[in-house]
Parts: C-alpha cells; structure tokens; sequence
C-alpha cells in the first residue's frame, strides 16, 4: 500500500510539499513557503503547516527537492530544525538552497544529485531525477520507484525544444517509463487554463536584442533573482554592446554571484560588473541594470529606481524593461510601479505592451497533454495549482482517455491510497498554513491577524491614568495617544479623555485595587466615550500606574 499526501500546492500557488509513504518510511518532494496574500498585516511568508510530520519524523527519511524556487525550497529551514533528514537536490538548488539555511543559521545534510542517475532513499524508495526545463537552471522532475510501482512528480516543468542552457525536459525517459508502466502521475497544473504553447525563452532573447540595440539612455532590467537563464543572456547582451552591469537588490546580486562560483554563467567576465555606487559615473548609454522588484515590492531595487531614492536615478531617454508577469493579486501594485517609473520620464515595456519580455516556464494546455499521452499512467494527480487549474488539468486527462475512476482532485492534506494499481481516498492529515516573519522564529497566529487587522480598520489609542497608590483616587489622566486615527478623531481625544475620566470614576475605590481590573474598567471606559463621537471602536491598551 502507498500513500500520497500533499503537505501544500494543491489549491494555491506556492507551498509545494507532496509526502510519499509506504511500508513505515516516508519521503518529501519539496518543502516550499508562499508569499502571504493581501490582508495580512506584518506576515513576510507562509509555510505549511508541518505538524504531520513532526508527528511522524522517525519515519521521514528524505527530502527530495525540484528546483530552487521559493515555493519549492523556501520552508526548509523550518522543517529541519524539528525534523533533521538529509536533503537531496541538483547542484544549482543546493547552492540556493545552502545560502538561505546558512543565513537563518541552519544546519543541513545536503546531498547532490545527478539526473538519470538513481538512488536510495531509505528501504523502500528508488528515487530518480529526470532534467526538466524551467526558469531557473538544474530543474528536475522524481522518478520515484516503490512496491506499488512507479511514480513520476513532474516537478515544475515547460516542453521548450530550444533552451537556453540546452537542456531540454527528459521526455524520453518519461516514455521509458510509460512503456513500462506508471501508477501515478504527479504533474504541474499551474498553466492548465492556457491553449497556446508555451514559448521558448529564445523568444524573450530575441525581443531583448531588438529592444536594447537603439537604446541611448541607461537599460534597467527587472525580473525575478532566481531567472538566471535570463540573465545569463541580459548578461551576454551587454557584453556585446559594450554595456557595465550593475545589479540592484541583495538576491540578484548573490544569485549572479553564486552561480558564476558554479559555473552556470559561463563567458562572463568580472570586468562586466560595477559597484552600485560607481554606477552615476558610467555614460547612461554604456550601463545596464539588472534589478529585483518586477512585483513592485516595496524595498526592491526597481521601488527604490521608481522613488528617486538613491545615488541612481532614472531620466528621459533611460528603458525599463519588466520581464515578468504581476502574480495574482500584484497587478495593482505593478500598474502603480509602472506609472512612477513613467513620471521618471523613463520609457517602460512590460508584457502587455511587448509579449516577448517575458515567457512562462510552466506547460501549457497543450504541453501538459503531450506529456499525458507520453506517460499514460494508471492514476493521475494534478498538483501545483489553485483548484481552478487543478480542475481544468484533469479535464485534459480526461479528454486524453485516462478513465474517470483513475483522476484524482486532492487538495492539501488528502491522504491518497494507491493499492493493486487503483488510487482512492482514504481520509485526511493535519496541514494549513502557518504565517511566520521570516528572519524571526515568531508565529503569527490567526488572533494576531485579527488583532492587526482591527487595528488597521479602527486605529489604537494608548490611555495612560495615574491613581494614588495610598487612596486609590484618581491622580491625573487619563492620557490618551493615538495611531492610525484620521485628524478628526486626533482632535477629539481631549474630550474623550474628560468623558472618559468621568466614567472610569464610576468604578468605587475599592475595586480599583485591582490592577487586571482597573486596567479592563479604563479601557471600556475609553471605548464607551469615543463612541460618543463616532460609531468606531478602536483597540485601547490601557496603563494604569500607581504613585
């Protein structure tokens, strides 16, 4: 018997974490976090809740990882510091997944692998990595060999037949496995909705050659750190037309350093390069910048560009190209950013004025079916997107003859059965979410949220009253300090501290004794004379201090 059990991915983009389990060992594909959705004030990541395993942990005898994207490596420091196993990844995600544990101070055992070449994870599991082509180099999908037969986790992929690195997605070896037969299939869902073709990052190269040859001013670049396909050609290119590069934002600059110390940017000399704080001194038509923020994140290389902050600053005459889509729930952010920039006087090109920016590097519609056709396997299990994609996946499966009994919609925390060849559902796991800071330990909680929240909407006031600590009789207060109040309400505080005085003395003597309930009696107190004033409630905290 086999057990299928997503941790996470499976009804949102990110969080992707799939436990295969079988005769008392488990093994994990990937461990990622996702960035939190609008609304959630102070929360940096979400990562899944792995109370499941922590259960478990003697039973975990391996993490297996796909590529080096966030969403697939990022929640790794906070699994391994309760559950130490050893990590196992190609060379590329190793290297980004060792700078992230080294700056959280996590220890790992991590373990490279190569493609086509198998081997053990614990008694029961021969695991396999198979190349795929994706947006960021040394992407795999798992082979994953078991008593109940093989499965095949696609990872992230796209079919590009021409990539940047050469390297295309091991369909063939896919085939083999059809042709010996598979008991799931595991495959990416997250461009199941799209009919054209995924294109080939030539495309985005030669649309750059296009763009950047006529350009006077400065040439800025903004996409993803972790794109280095991409910028290994941005790179290139500047080398050619005889361009300095200069990178703004922490993570492009150590992923370009990284993997050059890797070998995966080769042909790029360090002459290329110049320090953010020389960059004013380059003609603006000899300077390139590659910078972080495409998703208009506030303290990100392209906010600070926008903003005017800064030794660089942008002028008519400069291009700034975006060469990544806004995700979802990012547009309005991205339309914001975009008009700053054009208040610069600079001239901006994004994917929906000039397609060929940015091309996506998971399979489309018809891709996904190619691979389904290719595979055929006995059971299919769409994973790697919100339900909406997941759903129209499975709706190509299905219009590829797999039979209805053997697709299978599961959302995080299913626990799938696979058994004499037949998938079926047989209950649930603990799983969720769990909102973290992400340099810090601290857990926010849903209360939390809820407090942040409230105090969004309605603002905070601090009353601070001083009692006699002999009498018991008011001394002076209460004091009232506000944040987040509009200037109306800011004006009103003087009289909602008399009204509030007024009530509080309501309270005998004697109760006041009582710190915890002296401290409840003037906050309500608080609260009953600002809605005197206004049908608002805001959150007081009250301090009650004795003399």
């Amino acid at each position: 018997m086999l057990h299928v059990i997503p941790l996470g991915g499976l009804g949102e983009i990110g969080l992707n974490a799939m436990v295969i389990a079988c005769r008392g060992e488990m093994l994990l594909i990937d461990c990622g976090l996702m960035f939190p959705p609008s609304g959630t004030l102070g929360v940096d990541i979400v990562v899944p809740d792995f109370t499941y395993l922590r259960q478990n942990a003697s039973l975990l005898k391996g993490i297996v990882l796909t590529h080096g994207h966030e969403d697939h490596v990022g929640a790794l420091p906070f699994l391994l510091n309760d559950v130490p196993v050893p990590v196992y990844g190609t060379r590329f995600t190793l290297g980004m997944v060792r700078n992230r544990l080294e700056e959280l101070g996590v220890e790992a055992d991590l373990r490279e692998i190569e493609p086509r070449n198998p081997f053990r994870v614990g008694a029961h599991f021969t695991v396999e990595a198979c190349r795929v082509t994706h947006t960021v180099p040394d992407a795999v999908g798992y082979i994953v060999r078991t008593p109940e037969g093989p499965v095949i986790h696609t990872g992230d992929f796209k079919l590009d037949p021409d990539p940047i690195d050469g390297l295309r997605t091991d369909l063939e070896r896919w085939g083999e496995l059809g042709d010996e037969g598979v008991l799931c299939l595991l495959s990416d869902s997250t461009n199941s909705e799209r009919t054209h073709e995924t294109g080939s990052e030539r495309e985005v190269e030669q649309t750059f050659e296009r763009l950047f040859r006529d350009v006077q001013g400065r040439i800025v670049v903004s996409m993803f750190a972790s794109n280095l396909h991409r910028i290994h050609h941005v790179l290139q290119l500047a080398q050619r037309l005889e361009r300095k590069v200069v990178t703004m934002g922490r993570s492009m600059a150590r992923n370009i350093e990284m993997a050059r110390q890797l070998g995966f940017l080769p042909g790029i000399h360090d002459a290329l390069f110049v320090p953010l704080d020389a960059a004013p001194t380059v003609p603006a038509g000899r300077l390139l910048v590659l910078a972080t923020g495409s998703q208009a994140e506030p303290r990100a290389g392209l906010s600070q560009l926008a903003a005017g902050d800064g030794a660089l600053r942008l002028e008519p005459g400069d291009m700034v190209v975006l060469s990544a889509r806004a995700i979802p729930g990012n547009e309005r952010a991205v339309s914001g950013l975009i008009d700053q920039l054009l208040w610069r006087g600079a001239r901006v090109i994004y994917p929906e004025l000039e397609p060929g920016v940015h091309v996506s590097g998971h399979a489309s519609q018809p891709q996904q079916r190619r691979v389904l056709d290719l595979v055929r396997p006995r059971n299919f299990v769409p994973i790697h997107g919100e339900l909406h994609h997941l759903h129209r996946h499975l709706a190509t499966a299905k219009e590829s003859g797999l039979a209805p009994a053997n697709l299978l919609l599961a959302q995080d925390g299913d626990l799938l059965v696979f058994e004499e060849g037949q998938g079926r559902f047989a209950g649930s796991v603990p799983t969720g979410r769990i909102y973290r800071d992400r340099f810090g330990g601290g857990v926010v909680t849903p209360d939390i949220l809820q407090d942040r929240t409230r105090i969004a909407e309605t603002g905070l006031i601090v009353a601070a009253l001083v009692i006699d600590r002999a009498s018991l009789s008011v001394m002076a207060g209460p004091q009232l300090t506000g944040q987040g109040l509009s200037l109306d309400e800011q004006v009103l505080l003087p009289r909602v501290a008399e009204d509030a005085r007024a009530f509080f003395l309501e309270m005998s003597p004697q109760l006041r004794g009582d710190d915890a309930r002296a401290r409840e009696e003037l906050a309500r107190a608080v609260r009953r004379a600002f809605k005197l004033y206004t049908s608002k409630r805001p959150v007081v905290v009250p301090m009650i201090i004795k003399v």
